[in-house]
């Protein structure tokens, strides 16, 4: 059904309250918090509308709102949601609210500023899942930099300026090129179908038929863009500096969502849009994603932050995701989305926890704690299940993408090997070294410093930011079906229709 205002209800929530928040007035924070707050569980509400809404066996997109916007160059304001979209969107309207909760306390300057940036942030998020008008989606990509820019540059770490700096030039240089790559792909369609056109769904139809040659070029320049958002090795050098300077509300957005937007742009232009260039190139990513998985492991494993620490983390478990798309197997897609998923939750509950311990001591050095299992024995508890839940512990949310992963990289005929799967399997052996022994040191052996012995344990907030990310986690990793079944059919469809061609 076509013009279904919902996805753009869902879109403007966000955005009308960003524009709201500015009429606050500055000196009533307590004011602006539960407004912003507000305003994302009301975007959360609308997403959970079009969640029992949604119709898991329709292989097209749903909820479609299509308006003429710039009708000389048949550009439209073209929104719509299918069994990829609909996981990504429900995680970004479930994670903001419990960024904004996280830096309740944390946040103590410029509250105004923070809650319009963060709302802001969360339009663009949504526009880039709902999009499907190429130039529409390079809009939403692009103002969803000036935010995150704001949000590590104002309220970040000592060196806030460089990270903001190097995590804008990054990834806007990948825009450019896929700029250039969308251009030439619309003016191509103009000469096959007569009229020059941005509908990504007319675009399907165009770019299997361009010729080989420039058909590498452009897939080139697309993963270019979106290998720099993932990130995937070896553009990942923009994200531990990014993670370990932003805020904790920032690290838990850039882990939860927009890392995702790199794997998304690689599942919804790269594979459909080129796919005999997916295949030629899938050996040559999957070769990257698994020196990704593991360089990350061992450079994580070195770490004396623990937020740059579960930052290189990100760098392995993407590497994951981007394997699973390019095994072109169903299990894999499948892995891969959900993956997508579980790591926005896994992760996003480590930098929380992070930022928790980080509040109360001010550092984030390993070797500063210890021994604080007995002093807060709630916080380490929720500490060792999410590393567990990260690490793929059979039960929790890690395992089944993991699983999935794997089984189909081993099964995939187009990579033809199974070497990569093995290899990828020991990225999971070096995520519980790390990790766990990360936690070692942070909570067993000897109390290092009597500071430590004045911790507080979770309080109030914090546990009710965390709870509901333990509740998913739990969810997905014993009954993943809920989860699966609304990517199933778009992931079998997918498939099939690539290796048709």
């Amino acid at each position: 059904m076509e013009n279904n205002i919902i996805t753009s209800v869902l879109l403007f929530v966000p955005l009308v309250g960003a524009m709201l928040v500015l009429l606050f007035p500055q000196k009533n924070a307590p004011l602006i918090r539960f407004w912003g707050l507000f305003v994302s569980l009301v975007t959360f509400v609308v997403s959970m509308v079009i969640y029992t809404g949604f119709d898991p066996s329709v292989s097209g997109f749903q909820f479609v709102h299509k308006i003429a916007w710039i009708p000389s160059l048949n550009i439209t304001y073209y929104l719509g949601i299918d069994g990829l979209s609909i996981l990504l969107i429900l995680l970004t309207t479930f994670i903001t609210p419990l960024s904004l909760i996280s830096s309740w306390k944390s946040t103590g300057h410029k509250v105004k500023e923070f809650t319009f940036f963060m709302l802001l942030l969360e339009v663009g998020m949504l526009g880039v899942f709902l999009s499907l008008d190429i130039f529409l989606f390079y809009i939403f990509w692009e103002a969803m930099l000036i935010p995150m820019y704001f949000i590590i540059g104002i309220w970040g770490g000592k060196r806030r300026i460089y990270a903001s700096v190097k995590f804008f030039i990054f990834t806007m240089a990948g825009s450019l090129v896929m700029l250039v790559a969308m251009i030439w792909l619309a003016v191509y369609a103009s000469e096959q179908l007569g009229s020059f056109t941005t509908n990504l769904l007319d675009l399907y139809k165009v770019g299997p038929n361009v010729p080989h040659n420039i058909q590498s070029w452009m897939f080139l320049a697309f993963t270019l863009s979106f290998a720099i958002k993932v990130p995937l090795f070896p553009l990942h050098t923009w994200l531990p500096d990014a993670h370990v300077e932003a805020p904790t509300a920032g690290s838990v957005i850039l882990a939860g969502v927009l890392l995702k937007m790199g794997t998304y742009g690689l599942i919804r232009f790269c594979l459909p849009l080129f796919p005999q260039s997916s295949i030629q190139f899938a050996p040559y990513i999957s070769v990257l994603a698994i020196i990704g998985i593991i360089y990350g492991a061992l450079v994580a494993m070195v770490q004396s932050d623990m937020k740059k620490l579960v930052a290189y983390s990100s760098v392995a478990h993407l590497g994951f995701v981007v394997l699973g798309i390019f095994a072109f197997t169903e299990e894999a897609m499948q892995g891969a989305i959900i993956q997508m998923v579980n790591h926005g939750l896994s992760t996003g509950a480590l930098f929380l926890l992070v930022g928790v311990i980080y509040e109360r001591t001010h550092t984030r050095e390993i070797a500063d704690y210890g021994g604080i299992a007995k002093i807060v024995p709630v916080y380490a508890t929720a500490l060792m299940f999410t590393s567990l839940s990260s690490i793929g512990l059979p039960g929790l949310n890690g395992f089944i993408g993991e699983f999935l992963i794997l089984l189909g990289t081993f099964k995939s005929s187009v990579l033809g090997n199974w070497w990569f799967a093995v290899f990828a399997t020991s990225g999971v052996i070096f995520a519980a070294v790390y990790l766990l022994w990360m936690y070692q040191r942070v909570c067993f052996g000897k109390v290092t410093h009597d500071k430590l012995n004045k911790l507080e344990d979770l309080n109030t907030r914090e546990l009710v930011t965390l709870l509901p990310i333990f509740v998913f986690i739990v969810w997905i990793g014993i009954y993943p079906s809920t989860f699966l079944r609304l990517s199933e059919v778009f992931s079998n469809s997918l498939i099939n229709y690539i290796m048709k061609i």
